[in-house]
């Protein structure tokens, strides 16, 4: 019976805390659905805004090549309309506000006539630039172009509605790949443009154009049954009822296993978790790795800034998997006595930037404030350089995993008692007092709910305190929970260091 207890007990705990993760997996795949709808909204916006752009560009280029060299010809302005089906109405105006293209105003003109006076005839002849607004239900755009005589000549065109749903928005849109449904909807909330019906759709959200189509918005709908939540549903009732199998599986051999569970079964347990961490912290970069060069390999980015911010990333990230690989590769020395630590006297705030330029992306990315703080005395340092960076990475990245809401990271070095003091503060979710010796053994990892779905290989934190005591010094942690935590490296400001 207590073999039984000791067997059921954990499985109803890895229950309740496997249910909670699915819970939270549930908010996390809804959040994420939503974020991926926005991004895939802004995509869709950027592309329409520049086929736009493209398409009237070329045309106000032939319009201001026909000012320039037969003025305001009626019949060839008539062609050149003829030519451009996204352009539905053109209007020229002089600089006294004569009209002088049409000759006579159609049906629905004196609207758009009447507002074009009132809001671009005043506001002067000196500005180039388009401007849109609404006119008669619909967008017209202004710019000022110059005549045959040099002098300068309004110009305002409407946009034929089914062409632009045609020629533009349908080319655009529908040619992205994504779950939701994008749909494109004018000033007054009607759609313009959908891949697909939206009458059992839900709204998600809307991204607003930045120019050429005032007041439209890129709406994202979610198709009915695609909602994240049931899938995520469906994979808890898969997780009980696998659950339920498993734990009958468990009652039924535990007279063959409890035999097993000795102190080899731990270690073989820790292993394994530190086997599977690690696999995770290699998988992360690598990922990151095979996304951006897949991206340049197919030539999908062809901005040459937006290139060397990629390859900036590639760098960044194989930094990183380095620093991963590496952490194993010294406990593993550690572990066989032959870590060797090579010292000389060192710069400690080159160091330090050097350390934190390795994590710039990740800081920037997660909007973490970063506060260094280096005594301007400070001398040089007798230290391995690269034992320290690579304690120093593994306190901030640390840092950076244990931080919740507030995102703020210190660092600060200076010289107190002869001893070189180097901490890294951040304002994350603490530590406990029980545990704040502990997490100084290797595989040993906080088993609270904050730090669930963290990643983490259990070995960074013992490989700092090794690297601190194989220069003579000590590492120290004061934390609380909810209010972050600081560890701080003392090490002998001159000395040297031991074999390990």
């Amino acid at each position: 019976m207590l073999a039984l207890a000791a067997i059921v007990a954990p499985a109803a705990i890895v229950a309740v805390l496997g249910w909670v993760s699915l819970r939270q997996w549930e908010a996390s795949a809804d959040l994420l659905f939503r974020e991926q709808a926005r991004d895939m909204a802004a995509m869709a916006v950027e592309k329409v805004e520049m086929m736009l752009r493209h398409a009237e560009d070329a045309f106000l280029d032939r319009l201001q090549a026909l000012l320039s060299g037969t003025g305001a010809d009626a019949r060839a302005l008539d062609g050149l309309l003829r030519e451009t089906p996204l352009v539905g109405r053109l209007y020229l105006f002089d600089q006294e506000g004569r009209a002088l293209y049409p000759a006579a105003p159609r049906a629905g003109d004196p609207a758009v006539l009447a507002r074009l006076q009132a809001e671009i005839l005043r506001a002067g002849w000196d500005r180039g630039a388009k401007r849109e607004l609404i006119a008669d239900g619909q967008v017209c755009v202004a710019v000022i172009l110059k005549s045959r005589d040099g002098r300068p000549a309004l110009a305002a065109y409407t946009r034929d509605r089914e062409i632009l749903r045609r020629d533009i928005l349908a080319a655009t849109l529908g040619a992205l790949e994504s779950p939701t449904i994008l749909a494109v909807l004018d000033h007054e909330g009607r759609p313009v443009y959908s891949r697909a019906p939206l009458a059992d759709a839900t709204r998600l959200l809307a991204v607003g154009f930045r120019e050429g189509l005032p007041n439209w918005r890129v709406a994202a709908y979610q198709p009915a049954g695609a909602s994240p939540r049931r899938a995520v549903r469906r994979q808890v009732t898969v997780f009980t009822a696998a659950f339920a199998a498993l734990l009958g599986v468990i009652v039924a051999g535990i007279v063959a296993t409890w035999r097993l569970m000795r102190r080899e079964t731990e270690m073989a347990r820790l292993k394994s978790d530190f086997v599977a961490n690690v696999s995770h912290d290699l998988k992360t970069p690598l990922s990151v790795i095979r996304m951006f060069g897949e991206t340049l390999e197919m030539g999908r980015v062809t901005d040459e800034a937006k290139r060397q911010e990629y390859y900036r990333m590639i760098t960044r990230e194989s930094e990183r998997l380095t620093r991963l690989i590496d952490n194993v590769l010294d406990f593993s020395r550690i572990e066989g006595g032959r870590r060797v630590y090579e010292t000389a006297p060192t710069a400690v705030e080159p160091l330090i930037r050097d350390t934190l330029e390795a994590f710039a992306y990740p800081l920037a990315q997660q909007g973490f404030t970063v506060d260094v703080r280096v005594a301007p005395d400070l001398p040089e340092v007798v230290l391995d350089a690269d034992a320290v960076g690579q304690a120093l990475a593994n306190l901030v990245d640390n840092a950076i995993k244990y931080s919740a809401g507030r995102r703020a990271l210190t660092v600060e070095a200076r010289v107190a008692d002869g001893r070189l003091a180097l901490s890294v503060a951040d304002a994350g979710i603490g530590i406990p007092a029980a545990e704040q010796e502990r997490i100084f053994e290797k595989f040993y990892r906080a088993g609270r709910s904050e730090t669930e779905g963290r990643r983490g290989s259990g070995v960074g934190l013992a490989l700092v305190k090794h690297v601190a005591e194989a220069h003579g010094g000590t590492v120290a942690v004061e934390s609380r929970p909810g209010e972050g935590s600081r560890f701080t490296l003392r090490l002998p400001v001159a000395g040297p260091c031991r074999e390990s």
